[in-house]
């Protein structure tokens, strides 16, 4: 009797890289679960789907590391299949097909109903923004464009995810409906470009009527903007993000550099003064906004020069928050053609530079906030403390708030006011008030 046939296939879905991988993971798996399939997130299963990131070199690395893990627990007999797809695969799928032939199939970023068919299961189109979520319960990524016209010297993200293209506002709509319905309090908006929005679909720069219609769908309390380009911003988004409630006064705009040679090179359509005065815009339009900006170091050329500009210019500008990387030299990227002239140690030193700097503004913002009190979203209970956020944070890269557990009760996914008594660099500590 062959026993093999009667095991229940549990497809376990691993997800590396950035928040629209979430998204398409999420997606997938909520197709599986509608053909009935058993599927999990992370956890044990017997078939394993994973969803790659192709970005920059630490990315591909995790990708590449976590496909050899799965290759040899298939070897060991611990699972029995295992399918790639995602960003990585779309990049380098012939080169990986060689060198890690015992996946059992590779797929690209717009093949998921052929890895559905190879998971034995049917592309319904009917699920159209139905997905099986992985966040915490109270928030989750609702994306709006996929691809990017832009042509950044740097960024493999055109060779992976294709030109831009626009969600309708009516379907966005009806996804945030559905996610609203499922207790989602926050919607995190994702796309590789949000400036771009619409003007594909509607021949105009859309952001802020996507929002005014966003603002409308009941249970969702507040709307997060993440990954705008500078160049060609919708100042009409900022009208709406100061007079609306639910749009936090948050946005995520990566500057990647201010040196007007390095930004040429970039290719990136703007100036330090055309930056600076943007920024300055903004604040003025919404007073407290918080901006987050991620910034390059190491790329082609930049001298020293370079390098002292971005650094004064960081601390003129004062930025909520910021991330930074080291320069990854890309291949098909305009930048390849450049030498990658700026050694390795001296990158991660200017990146070093670059966030010490950050810290010590960060820690400066935060102990403005002691005696304050911000409405904050409970995200999880971790260890001795709630874990919350407010309005001017995103889940995962900006500060959190910690709530002592053992003197407070707090229920996760629920909203409550809380008055900050300490902060450090990166957290905050609060109490709630009683209301």
């Amino acid at each position: 009797m062959r026993t093999k046939s009667l095991k229940k296939n549990k497809i376990n879905v691993i997800t590396l890289g950035c928040s629209k991988n979430v998204y398409d993971s999420e997606v997938l798996m909520g197709q599986l679960k509608a053909s009935g399939k058993d599927v999990v997130h992370e956890q044990e299963g017997n078939i394993v789907v994973i969803n790659t990131c192709g970005f920059i070199d630490n990315a591909k690395a995790e990708s590449v590391n976590t496909i050899l893990e799965y290759v040899e627990k298939k070897e060991q007999g611990i699972v029995d299949k295992v399918f790639v797809t995602g960003c990585l695969s779309e990049r380098y799928k012939p080169d990986l097909e060689k060198e890690i032939p015992n996946v059992d199939q590779y797929f690209g970023t717009t093949d998921l109903p052929i890895l559905l068919k190879a998971l034995g299961a049917d592309y319904k189109h009917e699920l159209l923004g139905e997905r099986l979520t992985t966040t915490p319960k109270n928030f989750a990524y609702l994306k709006i464009a996929e691809g990017c016209d832009r042509p950044c010297s740097f960024c493999a993200i055109p060779i992976m995810r294709g030109k831009h293209v626009s969600q309708p506002i009516e379907k966005l709509v009806k996804e945030a409906e559905g996610l609203a319905k499922n207790g989602v309090k926050e919607l995190i908006l994702i796309a590789q470009d949000l400036t771009y929005y619409g003007l594909d679909l509607y021949k105009k720069r859309n952001l802020a009527e996507l929002l005014e219609n966003l603002v409308k769908v009941e249970g969702i309390e507040w709307i997060r903007l993440h990954y705008a380009f500078p160049t060609g911003f919708p100042m009409d988004v900022l009208e709406l993000m100061k007079n609306e409630p639910k749009i936090c006064n948050y946005i995520d705009i990566p500057l990647q550099h201010i040196s007007d040679t390095i930004l040429k090179s970039m290719r990136r359509g703007t100036t330090q003064e055309k930056t600076t005065k943007l920024l300055k815009e903004f604040r003025k339009a919404v007073p407290g906004i918080a901006i987050r900006t991620t910034l390059i170091v190491g790329y082609p050329g930049e001298t020293e020069e370079d390098f002292q500009t971005l650094k004064n210019w960081v601390e003129e500008m004062r930025f909520e928050r910021l991330g930074c990387f080291a320069y990854s030299h890309e291949e098909n990227t305009h930048a390849y053609l450049l030498e990658d002239d700026v050694p390795s140690e001296i990158k991660q030193q200017r990146a070093t530079e670059i966030m010490d700097i950050q810290s010590q503004i960060s820690w400066d913002l935060n102990q403005e906030k002691i005696g304050h009190t911000f409405k904050c979203i409970i995200d999880r209970k971790e260890g001795p403390y709630f874990v919350g956020r407010t309005e001017f944070d995103s889940p995962d890269v900006d500060n959190e708030v910690l709530i002592d557990a053992s003197k407070f009760y707090l229920k996760v996914g629920d909203f409550s006011r809380i008055k900050i008594i300490d902060a450090t660099e990166f957290d905050l500590y609060g109490e709630p008030l009683n209301e």
